[in-house]
Protein backbone atom coordinates (compact mmCIF):
# COMPACT_ATOMS: atom_id res chain seq x y z
CA UNK A 1 0.00 0.00 0.00
CA UNK A 2 1.08 3.35 -0.96
CA UNK A 3 0.17 6.32 1.63
CA UNK A 4 -0.08 9.75 1.46
CA UNK A 5 -1.85 13.12 2.57
CA UNK A 6 -3.54 15.93 0.87
CA UNK A 7 -4.84 19.17 2.30
CA UNK A 8 -7.76 17.76 3.85
CA UNK A 9 -5.80 16.02 6.15
CA UNK A 10 -7.63 12.59 5.15
CA UNK A 11 -6.23 9.93 2.61
CA UNK A 12 -6.76 6.93 1.53
CA UNK A 13 -3.89 4.11 1.07
CA UNK A 14 -3.57 2.90 -2.79
CA UNK A 15 -2.62 -0.25 -3.74
CA UNK A 16 0.14 1.56 -6.23
CA UNK A 17 -0.28 4.34 -8.77
CA UNK A 18 0.06 3.71 -12.53
CA UNK A 19 0.54 6.44 -15.28
CA UNK A 20 -1.47 6.09 -18.60
CA UNK A 21 -0.71 8.11 -21.82
CA UNK A 22 -3.81 6.44 -24.30
CA UNK A 23 -6.93 5.38 -24.25
CA UNK A 24 -5.59 2.18 -25.32
CA UNK A 25 -3.34 2.16 -21.89
CA UNK A 26 -7.19 2.75 -19.73
CA UNK A 27 -8.29 -0.04 -21.32
CA UNK A 28 -5.65 -2.87 -20.54
CA UNK A 29 -6.06 -1.27 -16.81
CA UNK A 30 -9.54 -1.53 -16.79
CA UNK A 31 -9.29 -5.37 -18.07
CA UNK A 32 -6.48 -6.05 -15.27
CA UNK A 33 -8.60 -4.28 -12.41
CA UNK A 34 -11.74 -6.68 -13.64
CA UNK A 35 -9.20 -9.90 -13.38
CA UNK A 36 -7.77 -8.76 -10.51
CA UNK A 37 -10.65 -7.24 -8.88
CA UNK A 38 -8.53 -4.14 -7.91
CA UNK A 39 -10.77 -1.37 -8.41
CA UNK A 40 -9.30 1.66 -10.40
CA UNK A 41 -9.29 5.29 -8.82
CA UNK A 42 -8.99 7.71 -11.72
CA UNK A 43 -7.59 11.19 -11.65
CA UNK A 44 -6.57 13.58 -13.97
CA UNK A 45 -4.17 15.98 -12.63
CA UNK A 46 -5.02 15.07 -9.08
CA UNK A 47 -5.09 18.66 -7.63
CA UNK A 48 -8.51 18.10 -6.54
CA UNK A 49 -7.31 20.49 -3.61
CA UNK A 50 -9.86 21.05 -0.59
CA UNK A 51 -12.64 18.38 -1.60
CA UNK A 52 -9.58 15.29 -1.77
CA UNK A 53 -7.23 15.68 -4.28
CA UNK A 54 -5.96 12.49 -5.26
CA UNK A 55 -7.20 10.43 -2.46
CA UNK A 56 -9.50 7.68 -3.18
CA UNK A 57 -13.07 7.27 -1.51
CA UNK A 58 -12.52 3.77 -0.11
CA UNK A 59 -9.20 2.11 0.44
CA UNK A 60 -7.32 -0.40 -1.91
CA UNK A 61 -7.79 1.09 -5.28
CA UNK A 62 -5.40 1.31 -8.03
CA UNK A 63 -4.20 5.40 -8.70
CA UNK A 64 -4.69 5.75 -12.29
CA UNK A 65 -2.74 8.71 -13.00
CA UNK A 66 -4.40 10.30 -16.61
CA UNK A 67 -1.96 13.63 -16.44
CA UNK A 68 0.13 11.88 -19.12
CA UNK A 69 -2.66 12.13 -21.78
CA UNK A 70 -2.35 15.87 -22.26
CA UNK A 71 -2.98 15.92 -25.78
CA UNK A 72 -4.77 18.73 -27.40
CA UNK A 73 -6.09 16.42 -29.95
CA UNK A 74 -7.51 18.93 -33.24
CA UNK A 75 -4.59 21.55 -32.02
CA UNK A 76 -4.34 22.37 -35.79
CA UNK A 77 -7.76 23.41 -36.46
CA UNK A 78 -8.51 25.53 -33.55
CA UNK A 79 -9.72 28.86 -34.82
CA UNK A 80 -12.32 31.67 -34.10
CA UNK A 81 -14.51 29.57 -36.68
CA UNK A 82 -13.86 26.48 -35.10
CA UNK A 83 -14.12 27.50 -31.06
CA UNK A 84 -13.94 24.30 -30.00
CA UNK A 85 -10.80 22.08 -28.35
CA UNK A 86 -10.73 18.20 -28.19
CA UNK A 87 -8.70 18.03 -24.74
CA UNK A 88 -7.20 15.03 -22.86
CA UNK A 89 -8.17 14.68 -19.14
CA UNK A 90 -3.90 15.73 -18.44
CA UNK A 91 -4.34 18.84 -20.40
CA UNK A 92 -4.16 22.01 -17.99
CA UNK A 93 -5.97 25.64 -18.37
CA UNK A 94 -2.21 27.09 -18.03
CA UNK A 95 -1.39 24.50 -21.18
CA UNK A 96 -4.71 25.49 -23.32
CA UNK A 97 -4.23 29.20 -22.26
CA UNK A 98 -0.87 29.17 -23.16
CA UNK A 99 -1.68 27.56 -26.25
CA UNK A 100 -4.43 30.18 -27.11
CA UNK A 101 -2.40 33.30 -26.52
CA UNK A 102 0.55 31.77 -29.04
CA UNK A 103 -1.84 30.27 -31.66
CA UNK A 104 -5.36 31.83 -31.50
CA UNK A 105 -5.16 34.96 -29.06
CA UNK A 106 -8.68 35.41 -30.35
CA UNK A 107 -10.17 33.32 -28.38
CA UNK A 108 -10.55 32.62 -24.64
CA UNK A 109 -12.18 30.04 -22.18
CA UNK A 110 -13.84 29.93 -18.83
CA UNK A 111 -11.01 29.67 -16.45
CA UNK A 112 -11.47 29.10 -12.95
CA UNK A 113 -9.26 30.32 -9.76
CA UNK A 114 -7.78 26.88 -8.78
CA UNK A 115 -4.66 27.13 -11.07
CA UNK A 116 -2.96 26.87 -13.26
CA UNK A 117 -1.94 23.16 -13.50
CA UNK A 118 -5.36 21.91 -12.63
CA UNK A 119 -7.45 19.43 -15.53
CA UNK A 120 -10.09 21.03 -17.69
CA UNK A 121 -11.83 17.61 -17.89
CA UNK A 122 -11.15 16.75 -14.58
CA UNK A 123 -12.73 20.22 -13.04
CA UNK A 124 -15.50 20.13 -15.29
CA UNK A 125 -16.84 16.65 -14.79
CA UNK A 126 -16.75 17.58 -11.30
CA UNK A 127 -19.40 20.39 -11.79
CA UNK A 128 -16.85 23.29 -11.16
CA UNK A 129 -17.83 26.68 -11.57
CA UNK A 130 -15.46 29.05 -13.69
CA UNK A 131 -15.23 32.76 -14.40
CA UNK A 132 -18.10 32.49 -17.33
CA UNK A 133 -20.51 30.27 -15.92
CA UNK A 134 -21.08 26.64 -14.66
CA UNK A 135 -18.11 24.52 -16.74
CA UNK A 136 -20.28 21.11 -16.86
CA UNK A 137 -21.79 23.79 -19.67
CA UNK A 138 -18.32 24.16 -21.75
CA UNK A 139 -18.11 20.21 -21.88
CA UNK A 140 -19.36 18.00 -24.44
CA UNK A 141 -18.97 14.96 -26.78
CA UNK A 142 -17.62 12.83 -24.38
CA UNK A 143 -15.18 9.62 -24.86
CA UNK A 144 -15.64 7.27 -21.90
CA UNK A 145 -14.40 4.05 -21.29
CA UNK A 146 -16.94 2.22 -19.06
CA UNK A 147 -16.27 -1.03 -16.56
CA UNK A 148 -17.17 -3.22 -18.91
CA UNK A 149 -13.96 -2.49 -21.06
CA UNK A 150 -16.41 -0.55 -23.85
CA UNK A 151 -15.81 2.79 -25.39
CA UNK A 152 -18.73 4.98 -25.08
CA UNK A 153 -19.20 8.73 -27.13
CA UNK A 154 -21.98 11.05 -26.70
CA UNK A 155 -23.74 13.04 -28.93
CA UNK A 156 -23.10 12.81 -32.00
CA UNK A 157 -18.79 11.87 -31.45
CA UNK A 158 -20.97 8.12 -31.72
CA UNK A 159 -20.19 9.15 -35.36
CA UNK A 160 -16.75 9.13 -35.26
CA UNK A 161 -14.17 12.32 -35.42
CA UNK A 162 -14.75 12.48 -38.86
CA UNK A 163 -17.85 13.20 -38.75
CA UNK A 164 -18.98 17.19 -39.13
CA UNK A 165 -21.49 17.13 -36.35
CA UNK A 166 -19.01 15.27 -33.91
CA UNK A 167 -17.02 18.36 -32.46
CA UNK A 168 -20.08 21.21 -33.49
CA UNK A 169 -23.21 20.04 -32.22
CA UNK A 170 -23.47 19.51 -28.35
CA UNK A 171 -26.78 17.77 -28.31
CA UNK A 172 -26.77 14.66 -30.74
CA UNK A 173 -30.03 12.38 -31.09
CA UNK A 174 -31.48 10.53 -28.59
CA UNK A 175 -31.78 10.90 -25.02
CA UNK A 176 -28.41 12.78 -23.73
CA UNK A 177 -25.86 10.45 -21.86
CA UNK A 178 -23.25 12.66 -21.19
CA UNK A 179 -24.54 14.02 -17.76
CA UNK A 180 -24.17 10.54 -16.70
CA UNK A 181 -20.53 10.93 -16.17
CA UNK A 182 -20.57 14.12 -14.36
CA UNK A 183 -20.30 13.57 -10.70
CA UNK A 184 -20.26 10.09 -11.22
CA UNK A 185 -18.03 6.87 -11.73
CA UNK A 186 -19.85 5.20 -14.31
CA UNK A 187 -16.43 5.39 -16.33
CA UNK A 188 -13.26 7.01 -17.49
CA UNK A 189 -13.58 10.11 -19.61
CA UNK A 190 -10.31 9.88 -21.96
CA UNK A 191 -11.19 12.82 -24.14
CA UNK A 192 -13.93 15.77 -24.93
CA UNK A 193 -15.18 18.75 -26.68
CA UNK A 194 -14.25 21.88 -24.43
CA UNK A 195 -16.23 25.01 -25.83
CA UNK A 196 -13.74 28.26 -26.44
CA UNK A 197 -14.86 31.61 -25.70
CA UNK A 198 -14.16 34.53 -28.41
CA UNK A 199 -13.10 37.35 -26.82
CA UNK A 200 -15.41 40.58 -26.72
CA UNK A 201 -14.24 43.58 -28.31
CA UNK A 202 -14.41 45.48 -24.75
CA UNK A 203 -14.27 43.63 -21.72
CA UNK A 204 -14.03 45.08 -18.08
CA UNK A 205 -14.31 44.21 -14.48
CA UNK A 206 -17.04 45.76 -12.38
CA UNK A 207 -16.12 45.98 -8.55
CA UNK A 208 -18.74 46.84 -6.00
CA UNK A 209 -18.36 47.45 -2.66
CA UNK A 210 -21.14 46.76 -0.19
CA UNK A 211 -21.42 50.22 2.14
CA UNK A 212 -23.80 48.13 4.85
CA UNK A 213 -23.73 45.01 5.53
CA UNK A 214 -27.63 44.66 6.19
CA UNK A 215 -27.69 45.53 2.70
CA UNK A 216 -26.32 42.35 1.62
CA UNK A 217 -29.93 40.60 0.84
CA UNK A 218 -30.70 43.47 -1.56
CA UNK A 219 -27.37 43.73 -2.88
CA UNK A 220 -27.94 40.10 -3.73
CA UNK A 221 -31.08 40.77 -5.55
CA UNK A 222 -30.08 43.82 -7.14
CA UNK A 223 -26.94 41.45 -8.84
CA UNK A 224 -29.14 38.48 -9.73
CA UNK A 225 -31.33 40.80 -11.92
CA UNK A 226 -28.27 42.95 -13.50
CA UNK A 227 -27.35 38.92 -14.32
CA UNK A 228 -30.91 38.01 -15.66
CA UNK A 229 -30.71 41.17 -17.67
CA UNK A 230 -27.42 40.32 -19.08
CA UNK A 231 -25.48 43.26 -18.11
CA UNK A 232 -23.40 41.78 -16.09
CA UNK A 233 -21.52 39.21 -18.29
CA UNK A 234 -19.79 36.63 -16.30
CA UNK A 235 -20.72 34.86 -12.89
CA UNK A 236 -20.95 37.59 -9.89
CA UNK A 237 -18.68 36.80 -6.94
CA UNK A 238 -19.63 38.36 -4.08
CA UNK A 239 -16.62 37.86 -1.41
CA UNK A 240 -16.28 38.51 2.20
CA UNK A 241 -13.69 40.05 3.91
CA UNK A 242 -12.17 37.45 4.98
CA UNK A 243 -11.88 36.19 1.50
CA UNK A 244 -10.65 39.52 0.33
CA UNK A 245 -8.20 39.85 2.95
CA UNK A 246 -6.64 36.32 2.00
CA UNK A 247 -6.84 36.58 -1.67
CA UNK A 248 -4.60 40.25 -1.73
CA UNK A 249 -2.19 39.39 1.42
CA UNK A 250 0.40 37.71 -0.31
CA UNK A 251 0.51 40.04 -3.81
CA UNK A 252 0.59 43.14 -0.77
CA UNK A 253 3.28 41.89 1.07
CA UNK A 254 5.62 40.81 -1.87
CA UNK A 255 5.18 44.39 -3.46
CA UNK A 256 6.29 45.51 0.54
CA UNK A 257 9.16 43.36 0.56
CA UNK A 258 10.27 43.73 -3.47
CA UNK A 259 9.34 47.39 -4.02
CA UNK A 260 9.67 49.08 -0.24
CA UNK A 261 12.29 47.40 1.27
CA UNK A 262 10.44 45.76 4.35
CA UNK A 263 11.13 42.76 5.71
CA UNK A 264 9.03 40.35 6.47
CA UNK A 265 7.66 41.14 10.02
CA UNK A 266 7.23 45.07 8.99
CA UNK A 267 5.80 44.07 5.50
CA UNK A 268 3.06 41.51 7.53
CA UNK A 269 2.40 44.90 9.71
CA UNK A 270 2.09 47.02 7.27
CA UNK A 271 -0.07 44.97 4.96
CA UNK A 272 -2.90 44.75 7.53
CA UNK A 273 -2.47 48.44 7.96
CA UNK A 274 -2.97 48.65 3.98
CA UNK A 275 -5.56 46.14 4.14
CA UNK A 276 -7.75 48.41 6.22
CA UNK A 277 -7.35 51.16 3.77
CA UNK A 278 -7.91 49.42 0.73
CA UNK A 279 -10.62 46.59 2.22
CA UNK A 280 -12.50 48.14 4.32
CA UNK A 281 -15.74 46.69 3.45
CA UNK A 282 -17.27 43.24 4.69
CA UNK A 283 -18.73 42.35 0.92
CA UNK A 284 -17.42 42.97 -2.22
CA UNK A 285 -18.34 41.71 -5.49
CA UNK A 286 -16.46 40.82 -8.38
CA UNK A 287 -17.90 40.56 -12.57
CA UNK A 288 -17.45 41.39 -15.97
CA UNK A 289 -18.90 43.34 -18.53
CA UNK A 290 -18.23 42.60 -22.29
CA UNK A 291 -19.54 43.52 -25.35
CA UNK A 292 -18.79 46.44 -28.14
CA UNK A 293 -17.38 49.82 -26.41
CA UNK A 294 -21.05 51.37 -26.43
CA UNK A 295 -22.68 48.28 -24.86
CA UNK A 296 -20.35 48.13 -22.20
CA UNK A 297 -20.63 51.67 -21.45
CA UNK A 298 -24.31 51.54 -21.52
CA UNK A 299 -24.12 48.60 -19.23
CA UNK A 300 -21.95 50.47 -16.62
CA UNK A 301 -24.44 53.52 -16.20
CA UNK A 302 -27.08 50.86 -15.78
CA UNK A 303 -25.61 48.80 -12.95
CA UNK A 304 -24.12 52.27 -11.31
CA UNK A 305 -27.82 54.34 -10.98
CA UNK A 306 -29.17 50.86 -9.49
CA UNK A 307 -26.59 50.04 -7.54
CA UNK A 308 -25.25 53.33 -6.13
CA UNK A 309 -27.46 53.33 -3.09
CA UNK A 310 -26.26 50.67 -1.18
CA UNK A 311 -22.42 50.02 -3.00
CA UNK A 312 -19.53 51.79 -4.41
CA UNK A 313 -18.85 51.19 -8.21
CA UNK A 314 -15.39 50.40 -9.39
CA UNK A 315 -14.74 49.63 -12.87
CA UNK A 316 -10.81 48.10 -13.40
CA UNK A 317 -9.40 47.82 -16.91
CA UNK A 318 -5.60 47.27 -18.06
CA UNK A 319 -5.07 50.93 -18.60
CA UNK A 320 -6.36 51.90 -15.32
CA UNK A 321 -4.10 49.78 -13.26
CA UNK A 322 -1.25 50.80 -15.47
CA UNK A 323 -1.84 54.42 -14.54
CA UNK A 324 -3.35 54.02 -10.85
CA UNK A 325 0.07 51.84 -10.36
CA UNK A 326 2.65 53.98 -12.03
CA UNK A 327 1.02 57.10 -9.66
CA UNK A 328 0.84 55.43 -6.52
CA UNK A 329 4.13 53.50 -6.89
CA UNK A 330 6.36 56.85 -7.42
CA UNK A 331 4.51 58.20 -4.22
CA UNK A 332 4.94 54.91 -1.91
CA UNK A 333 6.66 57.00 0.67
CA UNK A 334 3.07 58.12 1.76
CA UNK A 335 1.22 55.17 3.30
CA UNK A 336 -2.21 55.64 2.08
CA UNK A 337 -0.21 55.79 -1.62
CA UNK A 338 1.87 52.66 -0.28
CA UNK A 339 -1.59 51.14 0.08
CA UNK A 340 -2.84 51.16 -2.79
CA UNK A 341 0.26 50.42 -5.18
CA UNK A 342 0.58 47.52 -3.00
CA UNK A 343 -3.48 46.55 -3.87
CA UNK A 344 -2.91 47.14 -7.51
CA UNK A 345 0.05 44.85 -7.65
CA UNK A 346 -1.77 42.28 -5.81
CA UNK A 347 -5.11 43.01 -8.61
CA UNK A 348 -3.48 42.78 -11.40
CA UNK A 349 -3.46 39.15 -11.80
CA UNK A 350 -6.83 38.73 -10.17
CA UNK A 351 -8.01 41.29 -12.86
CA UNK A 352 -6.45 39.44 -15.75
CA UNK A 353 -8.46 35.72 -14.15
CA UNK A 354 -11.61 37.30 -14.22
CA UNK A 355 -10.94 38.25 -18.25
CA UNK A 356 -9.75 34.69 -18.94
CA UNK A 357 -6.11 34.29 -17.76
CA UNK A 358 -5.46 31.17 -15.16
CA UNK A 359 -3.12 32.21 -12.67
CA UNK A 360 -1.43 30.84 -9.63
CA UNK A 361 -2.31 33.47 -6.94
CA UNK A 362 -4.68 31.88 -4.89
CA UNK A 363 -2.64 29.09 -4.28
CA UNK A 364 0.67 30.78 -3.81
CA UNK A 365 -1.21 32.84 -0.98
CA UNK A 366 -2.19 29.75 1.14
CA UNK A 367 1.52 28.38 0.55
CA UNK A 368 2.83 32.01 2.09
CA UNK A 369 0.08 31.91 4.69
CA UNK A 370 1.46 28.72 5.89
CA UNK A 371 5.36 29.48 5.75
CA UNK A 372 5.85 26.66 2.62
CA UNK A 373 9.45 27.17 1.13
CA UNK A 374 8.20 28.32 -2.31
CA UNK A 375 5.47 29.39 -4.17
CA UNK A 376 5.01 26.48 -6.69
CA UNK A 377 1.65 25.80 -6.50
CA UNK A 378 1.89 22.06 -7.27
CA UNK A 379 3.13 21.45 -3.97
CA UNK A 380 0.06 22.93 -2.07
CA UNK A 381 -0.65 19.09 -0.95
CA UNK A 382 3.29 19.29 0.18
CA UNK A 383 2.34 21.58 2.48
CA UNK A 384 1.22 22.77 6.11
CA UNK A 385 -2.12 24.24 4.93
CA UNK A 386 -5.53 22.13 5.59
CA UNK A 387 -8.05 23.25 3.34
CA UNK A 388 -11.52 21.95 3.28
CA UNK A 389 -14.80 23.52 0.62
CA UNK A 390 -18.21 23.20 2.28
CA UNK A 391 -19.96 24.60 -0.78
CA UNK A 392 -23.88 24.57 -0.69
CA UNK A 393 -26.19 25.61 -4.00
CA UNK A 394 -28.64 28.16 -3.18
CA UNK A 395 -31.61 29.44 -4.69
CA UNK A 396 -31.15 32.91 -5.96
CA UNK A 397 -32.70 34.69 -3.36
CA UNK A 398 -31.20 37.52 -1.03
CA UNK A 399 -32.67 36.61 2.07
CA UNK A 400 -32.11 33.12 1.82
CA UNK A 401 -28.82 33.32 1.54
CA UNK A 402 -28.08 35.78 4.06
CA UNK A 403 -29.63 33.88 6.73
CA UNK A 404 -27.85 30.72 5.26
CA UNK A 405 -25.03 32.78 5.42
CA UNK A 406 -25.19 33.91 9.49
CA UNK A 407 -26.34 30.18 10.40
CA UNK A 408 -23.00 28.95 8.59
CA UNK A 409 -20.65 31.69 10.39
CA UNK A 410 -22.54 30.96 13.90
CA UNK A 411 -21.97 27.01 13.27
CA UNK A 412 -17.77 27.78 12.64
CA UNK A 413 -17.75 30.38 15.16
CA UNK A 414 -19.05 27.62 17.66
CA UNK A 415 -15.66 25.61 16.34
CA UNK A 416 -13.21 28.58 16.42
CA UNK A 417 -13.00 28.95 12.39
CA UNK A 418 -13.91 31.74 10.47
CA UNK A 419 -15.12 31.66 7.10
CA UNK A 420 -13.74 32.01 3.96
CA UNK A 421 -16.99 32.57 1.57
CA UNK A 422 -17.42 33.98 -2.11
CA UNK A 423 -21.20 33.60 -3.43
CA UNK A 424 -21.35 32.72 -6.92
CA UNK A 425 -24.06 34.07 -9.23
CA UNK A 426 -23.68 31.03 -11.55
CA UNK A 427 -26.94 30.91 -13.42
CA UNK A 428 -30.18 33.37 -13.80
CA UNK A 429 -31.71 31.08 -10.78
CA UNK A 430 -28.89 29.99 -8.41
CA UNK A 431 -26.02 30.61 -6.44
CA UNK A 432 -23.49 28.66 -5.15
CA UNK A 433 -21.84 29.37 -1.96
CA UNK A 434 -17.65 28.32 -1.94
CA UNK A 435 -16.69 28.13 1.51
CA UNK A 436 -13.13 26.98 3.18
CA UNK A 437 -11.82 26.27 6.32
CA UNK A 438 -8.22 26.87 6.62
CA UNK A 439 -6.32 24.80 9.84
CA UNK A 440 -2.61 23.77 10.20
CA UNK A 441 -2.30 20.34 8.95
CA UNK A 442 0.93 19.61 10.81
CA UNK A 443 -1.14 19.74 14.21
CA UNK A 444 -3.39 16.47 14.50
CA UNK A 445 -5.97 18.50 16.85
CA UNK A 446 -6.13 21.06 13.97
CA UNK A 447 -7.27 18.74 11.57
CA UNK A 448 -9.91 16.86 13.55
CA UNK A 449 -11.18 20.26 14.72
CA UNK A 450 -11.87 21.48 11.05
CA UNK A 451 -13.90 18.19 10.25
CA UNK A 452 -16.57 18.24 13.11
CA UNK A 453 -16.58 21.90 11.77
CA UNK A 454 -17.45 20.54 8.59
CA UNK A 455 -20.08 17.87 9.60
CA UNK A 456 -21.63 20.17 11.40
CA UNK A 457 -21.60 22.94 8.98
CA UNK A 458 -23.28 19.89 6.41
CA UNK A 459 -25.81 19.40 8.96
CA UNK A 460 -26.92 22.89 9.24
CA UNK A 461 -27.32 22.98 5.28
CA UNK A 462 -29.31 19.89 5.50
CA UNK A 463 -31.62 21.07 8.38
CA UNK A 464 -32.55 24.15 5.75
CA UNK A 465 -33.31 21.37 2.84
CA UNK A 466 -29.89 22.28 1.50
CA UNK A 467 -26.89 20.37 -0.20
CA UNK A 468 -23.36 20.67 -1.24
CA UNK A 469 -22.95 21.31 -4.79
CA UNK A 470 -20.29 19.46 -4.69
CA UNK A 471 -18.47 16.50 -2.48
CA UNK A 472 -15.24 16.19 -0.74
CA UNK A 473 -13.82 12.32 -1.17
CA UNK A 474 -13.88 12.37 2.69
CA UNK A 475 -17.86 13.16 2.66
CA UNK A 476 -19.40 10.57 -0.40
CA UNK A 477 -20.27 8.19 2.98
CA UNK A 478 -22.62 10.64 4.43
CA UNK A 479 -23.93 12.43 1.02
CA UNK A 480 -25.20 8.79 0.46
CA UNK A 481 -26.31 7.85 3.98
CA UNK A 482 -28.73 10.55 3.83
CA UNK A 483 -30.98 9.68 0.94
CA UNK A 484 -30.36 5.39 0.54
CA UNK A 485 -33.06 5.29 -2.13
CA UNK A 486 -31.89 7.72 -4.53
CA UNK A 487 -28.23 6.57 -4.13
CA UNK A 488 -29.94 2.51 -4.78
CA UNK A 489 -31.05 4.11 -8.08
CA UNK A 490 -28.21 5.82 -8.97
CA UNK A 491 -26.69 1.97 -8.25
CA UNK A 492 -28.60 0.42 -10.91
CA UNK A 493 -27.33 2.46 -13.71
CA UNK A 494 -23.53 1.94 -12.19
CA UNK A 495 -23.97 -1.75 -12.53
CA UNK A 496 -25.34 -1.41 -16.36
CA UNK A 497 -21.39 0.63 -17.28
CA UNK A 498 -19.54 -0.66 -14.88
CA UNK A 499 -20.61 -4.18 -12.77
CA UNK A 500 -17.61 -5.29 -11.03
CA UNK A 501 -17.47 -1.83 -9.66
CA UNK A 502 -14.10 -1.26 -10.32
CA UNK A 503 -14.12 2.08 -11.46
CA UNK A 504 -13.78 4.93 -8.27
CA UNK A 505 -16.20 2.71 -5.64
CA UNK A 506 -18.00 5.00 -3.38
CA UNK A 507 -17.78 8.29 -5.48
CA UNK A 508 -20.83 9.73 -5.83
CA UNK A 509 -22.36 6.16 -5.07
CA UNK A 510 -22.58 3.82 -2.85
CA UNK A 511 -19.31 2.06 -2.11
CA UNK A 512 -20.06 -1.72 -2.50
CA UNK A 513 -22.68 -3.71 -4.46
CA UNK A 514 -23.80 -4.96 -1.53
CA UNK A 515 -25.28 -1.90 -0.17
CA UNK A 516 -27.88 -1.73 -2.84
CA UNK A 517 -29.45 -4.73 -0.52
CA UNK A 518 -29.85 -2.85 2.42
Amino acid sequence: MQQGTNVTGRANAVVERVAVTSREDVLGLVERARQKNTPLYPVSTGLNWGYGSWSPVVPGCTLLDMSGMNRILNADDISVDNPVAIVEPGVTQGQLSDFLQEHCPALTFNVTGAGRDTSIIGNALDRGVGYFGPRKDDLFGLEVVTGTGEIVRTGFRRLGDESPLAHSHPFGLGPMLDGLFFQSNFGIVTSACFRLRPRRPREVAVSLALRRDEDLPAFIDALARLKREGLLTSVTHIGNRARTVSTLSYGVTRYLEDECGFDPTAAAAEADRAMKVVAPHEWTSLASVSGNPGQVRAAIREIRQRTRRIARLMVITERLLDVGYAVTHRLRSIPFMRANAAAIAATRPLHRLALGVPTDIPIQNLLWKFGHPNDRAVELDASRCGLLFISPALPLDGRLACEVVNGLQEVAARHGHILYMTLNIETETSLVAVINLLFDRSVPEEIERAHRCADDLLDYMRGRGLEPYRARADMMEKIVAADPEYWRLIHKLKTVFDPDNVIAPGRYGLASGMDKER
